[in-house]
């Protein structure tokens, strides 16, 4: 039997213009690109600090 992935949902909320280039690049590394896009990402360490990062500009739903 194997387990199954847990995943979060992460939206973009916020436009990243006029955002540091730093948080501009982890909002590309979730896989984010306009405002309102939706992706479904595995929850490791990783993309928890990089949501972590820009709580500002995403959402978990």
């Amino acid at each position: 039997m194997t387990q199954a992935k847990k995943t979060l949902t992460v939206k973009l909320v916020r436009s990243p213009i006029g955002c540091k280039q730093s948080h501009r690049d982890t909002v590309r590394g979730l896989g984010l690109r306009g405002v309102n896009s939706v992706r479904e990402l595995e929850d490791t360490p990783s993309v928890r600090g990089m949501i972590n990062t820009v709580p500002y500009l995403v959402r978990v739903l």
